[in-house]
């Protein structure tokens, strides 16, 4: 069957809120955190969502995923509730597919100023040529 492949959810929230819960707004440190969660139990991350609300049932979260192989990961509960419509619904549908869903668990950052504005300037000009760094 191939290796265990991770389908990493992030949230999509609004640059506007960057400065009321930059965790939410910083996709590529959720996404980041997934990762480093992977690596450490093993795993690939084959697929980045970065969704907002979205229906447990969504085809945007279930193509390709293979039963008792593939798993969703989160930073955290609280991620998974701004992504999804419905924490418990997903993971109620996940136990019907046959599909864990884990959660990394671990301490978000703290963002200082300078932190926030490299959140911002990242998501702010992603078409003027910055590469986030």
């Amino acid at each position: 069957m191939g290796p265990v492949r991770v389908t990493a959810i992030a949230s999509l929230t609004p640059l506007e809120q960057l400065d009321d819960d930059p965790f939410l707004v910083d996709s590529r440190s959720q996404h980041a955190m997934c990762a480093r969660w992977a690596a450490e139990h093993g795993y690939v991350v084959a697929r980045q969502l970065l969704v907002r609300g979205l229906r447990p049932d969504h085809d945007a979260l279930w193509d390709g995923v293979r039963p008792g192989h593939d798993l969703f990961v989160a930073p955290s509960r609280r991620v998974l509730e701004s992504a999804l419509s419905s924490v418990d619904a997903f993971s109620a549908e996940c136990a019907r597919r046959g599909v864990r869903v884990e959660t990394v668990g671990q301490a978000e950052p703290s963002y200082d100023a300078r932190m926030k504005a490299c959140v911002h300037r990242r998501l702010s000009m992603p078409t003027a040529g910055y590469d986030g760094r």
